[in-house]
């Protein structure tokens, strides 16, 4: 039986006898030492914190368990389970306890246990308990490989201890979950676990606990050990030969990382979280000391360091996992070795080096070893004996290494490789070889951008492209990227485009132009690697334009056709457009999934083909707008043949719109128009017409098309209603024809991200909704308040305003970056109309937590605002009013 430990206990029960209600009194003791353990934080070592925390609660347990009359001979005995049980606690982890009793407890020692449970839960710790027999125990561990690994590690803190130690004899391997059947099932919970974060260390919002190298990770490590090897602590491994000085080390700096994130979470939040919320990883930064700098935000630092930490416990993970595999499971396996070259050997369908000291006496092994991996897809992987040589003899990789040609050679034959590129090229990263091999990428591994937009760190959005690039050779990619895998199909040399697809991003982080600074880097690297200049440039170029071919498709008028033609010249030539406009495509998929719908879609698509027409054509025979417009009135009309409106009627209402229209619409949706306009039952109702875009520009989206008479609060009532309608404007086409009406288009997408489709009651519900509104716009008031998604809140973007002249179509551009937030178009739209601008043409933009949206106005004579003032007055209005609405809904 246990007895006080000391006089702080001692002290400590007397308080409790003392008080008048002893749970609160505990309560008390336990904030005051919390309190002195966080003014320790993060100077102390988290060791000796967490331990000191579990201490603490020792103390209270204990001094509980002696007030409530639980201590006495042949009773039960108080029993820490879980992470309590192995003495680590954080400030607010979950106290896990057991109350184990030899047989069923009488009514007296019942009542005692009430009494117990109702003081700890005033203490105000998260208490998890239960009370079983030892027999209770022993059947549920046989069912249950979580209450078997909770008993594995329990610690009794009062009572009985023969109860604990009998326990320990009646569940142990030799009677249930022997080592091999334990393994498996343990190995499975962590497949599993892992499975729900994606199988990615590099989660926006990662559970430091759960994810793929959390803790949990080094805990299944500790479990299968005692299991099988019957040691308590991690650093008994070296002496079995599982486990290296070194790795250990590592093992010991990143746990000990976690726990200081853990417990800077629980200080931040005041409970049990184990998440780094975009709500949180600032503060959690901040009292970590990790300060913003010139070229990083402090918490972009210190996301930076989680994601090494997290990287190097999962691929430690991964060898002890593999060495218990073999220990545990294949003990008795027959082996299977076959040589491949002097240097490798497949062992069990791994691959595996020839002797300890291949990489030391052949250190281009290193690189080879994932050249042999991809011309021999159906191994498993590399051995772990082989992994950990690798590892450890990656320093070799030096300066001289990478000059080396026959290096070069090596990685140039993976890039070329038909099998496993992505693969290759994800295990290099993993094991530290591609960031050794090339210091640029290991500058960006684990890098993160904080905001919405960018969804993996630099490394695993860089692989990801490559990995796109790769899949557009299989047919089952082209219902997803149909124009792009015919294109690829094109390139001359498709490694030139995975090199790029390499450094596109690779200078991030620096300060400066990253597509700048990343040509040059990628022209260091083609050298290096032997590449033609023609190579080298084309590399360098598509690094260097990387952003412009989805810039111009996303923020600029392409039914313009000298938008087109500058586009086009930026470009050159079709080799040059066909790279681009792949790499644009892997690009934009492997930044966030979210933000490739068939609108963007469409507009690339159109980009594309709208560019290959003129680069056909010639750079020095641009399109005549007369013409243009001639060819598309030619067009319509000969698609208004079949139906009932004659050429007279046709020609009278054309008269009165402009060329305008014709330049910005296409045939199709003009004859569509036509006859509606010309077929409406009542000219004085507001005309709303729905449809899927099919063609042109527009096409991934849905159309709403409105005629009615012009009005100055027209655009911003429209968008309104239509936001209030859960739609989203891509595109807005506002045209006012010299009558007097307002033809205007809006192509949007549902909350799905879809075309609205052929819902006939939505669209219905739509048209009622739009044609109220356009009633009486002069009506429309309030902009719509919806709440702000949560993870938006957390962002600072202040708004930017950029204003400028297109002279060349007689208007002003605003150009505004701000906050995405619900109404925000609406809000705008009000703001123009306070200063009497007419919208003639908007492109509208969500890229993460930020809106990029930019506007075409004219005065309210049609003209481009030219006196500098106003501009200066326009532009403070609007950063004002949208910061201010903002802290508005933030609030």
């Amino acid at each position: 039986m246990s007895e006080t430990a000391n006089p702080a206990e001692e002290e400590l029960l007397e308080r409790l006898r003392k008080a008048d209600n002893p749970g609160v009194e505990a309560r008390e003791i336990l904030a005051e030492g919390q309190r002195r353990l966080d003014e320790r934080f993060p100077e102390a070592p988290i060791r000796e914190l967490v331990e000191s925390r579990s201490d603490l609660v020792d103390q209270v347990l204990r001094a509980a368990w002696q007030l409530t009359g639980l201590e006495q001979q042949g009773g039960p005995a108080l029993v820490a389970v879980g992470g309590y049980g192995r003495g680590e606690l954080h400030p607010q982890s979950d106290v896990d306890l057991m109350i184990l009793c030899g047989d069923t407890p009488d009514g007296e020692t019942c009542s005692r246990i009430e009494t117990l449970i109702a003081l700890l839960w005033d203490t105000g710790l998260e208490i998890g308990h239960s009370v079983r027999t030892l027999d209770e125990c022993e059947q549920l561990a046989a069912r249950d490989i979580t209450v078997a690994t909770n008993i594995m590690e329990a610690r009794t803190l009062a009572g009985e201890t023969q109860l604990l130690d009998t326990l320990a004899e009646r569940t142990g391997p030799e009677r249930l979950w022997p080592p091999d059947q334990f393994y498996e099932a343990k190995r499975g919970e962590q497949v599993l676990r892992h499975s729900k974060h994606n199988d990615t260390e590099y989660n926006l919002e990662p559970d430091i606990k759960n994810a793929p190298g959390g803790l949990r990770d080094v805990q299944m490590v500790g479990w299968v050990a005692k299991r099988h090897f019957g040691v308590n602590r991690l650093g008994q491994l070296i002496s079995h030969g599982f486990l290296t000085d070194n790795e250990y080390s590592i093992l010991q700096k990143c746990q000990d990382f976690l726990w200081q994130i853990r417990w800077a979470l629980h200080m931040v939040t005041g409970r049990n979280e184990n998440r780094l919320l975009f709500d949180y990883q600032r503060e959690v930064a901040s009292l970590l000391g990790f300060r913003d700098s010139e070229s990083n935000l402090g918490v972009e630092k210190f996301m930076k360091l989680f994601y090494r930490a997290d990287l190097a416990l999962s691929v430690l993970n991964e060898v002890l996992l593999q060495l218990f595999d073999e220990a545990i499971l294949r003990s008795d396996e027959k082996q299977s070795i076959r040589p491949l070259n002097r240097r490798f050997q497949v062992h069990n369908d791994y691959l595996e080096t020839t002797g300890e000291h291949t990489f030391m006496e052949h250190p281009s092994a290193l690189l080879e070893m994932f050249v042999v991996l991809s011309e021999n897809p159906e191994l498993k992987g590399v051995r772990a004996s082989t992994l950990r040589q690798a590892i450890e003899q990656r320093k070799l990789i030096d300066e001289d290494f990478r000059n080396d040609p026959a290096n070069a050679e090596l990685f140039m034959q993976l890039i070329r490789s038909p099998y496993s590129l992505f693969t290759q090229l994800r295990r290099m990263k993993r094991y530290g070889i591609l960031g050794q091999y090339l210091p640029e990428f290991g500058r960006i591994i684990g890098m993160m951008q904080y905001d919405l937009f960018h969804i993996y760190t630099v490394d695993a959005h860089t692989l990801l492209v490559v990995k796109n690039m790769r899949r557009m050779r299989r047919e089952e990619t082209r219902e997803q990227w149909p124009l792009a895998c015919d294109v690829f199909y094109q390139l001359p040399r498709p490694e030139l485009l995975y090199i790029a697809g390499l450094y596109h991003d690779i200078a991030k982080g620096r300060g400066g132009d990253h597509s700048q600074l990343g040509a040059e880097d990628a022209i260091a690297f083609c050298r290096r690697h032997g590449l033609s200049n023609w190579d080298t440039k084309l590399v360098a170029w598509l690094v260097r334009s990387h952003l412009i071919m989805s810039v111009t498709a996303q923020r600029k008028d392409i039914s313009d056709p000298a938008v087109v033609h500058e586009f086009a010249r930026e470009v050159g030539d079709l080799v040059h457009l066909d790279y681009l406009y792949v790499l644009t495509v892997a690009d934009i998929n492997a930044t966030n999934p979210a933000l490739w719908n068939s609108w963007r879609a469409s507009l690339l698509r159109q980009l594309y083909s709208e560019t290959k027409r003129a680069l056909r054509r010639g750079l020095n025979n641009p399109v005549n707008k007369e013409d243009w417009i001639q060819e598309t009135r030619a067009e319509a009309l000969r698609l208004l043949e079949r139906s009932t409106v004659s050429r007279e009627q046709v020609e009278k209402l054309w008269s009165g719109i402009g060329d305008e229209y014709f330049l910005r619409e296409n045939a199709r949706d003009i004859a569509w128009h036509t006859e509606a306009l010309l077929n409406r039952a009542d000219p004085e109702e507001p005309l709303v017409l729905i449809r899927e875009s099919a063609t042109g520009p527009f096409q991934g989206g849905s159309q709403v098309f409105v005629y009615t008479p012009d009005v100055e609060n027209l655009f911003a009532a429209t968008v309104n209603a239509l936001d209030q309608l859960n739609l989203t404007i891509m595109d807005a086409r506002i045209i006012t024809s010299a009558d007097g009406f307002s033809l205007d288009t809006y192509t949007v997408l549902d909350e799905h991200g879809t075309p609205i489709g052929d819902d006939r009651s939505r669209i219905r519900a739509i048209e009622i909704r739009l044609r109220k509104t356009l009633r009486n716009p002069e009506n429309f008031r309030d902009v719509i308040r919806r709440r702000m998604p949560r993870r938006n809140k957390y962002f600072d973007v202040p708004t930017e305003v950029i204003i400028s002249n297109d002279l060349a179509n007689d208007r002003t551009v605003v150009d505004i970056k701000t906050l995405d937030r619900p109404g925000l178009l609406a809000r705008i739209g009000r703001i123009f109309m306070e200063f009497r601008l007419l919208v003639q043409n908007a492109r509208i933009d969500t890229l993460g937590e930020k809106a990029e949206d930019v506007f075409f106005v004219t005065d309210h004579r049609g003209e481009p605002i030219s006196d500098p003032q106003l501009c200066r007055e326009l532009q403070e209005h609007l950063r004002r009013e949208l910061d201010q609405s903002e802290e508005e809904t933030i609030g």
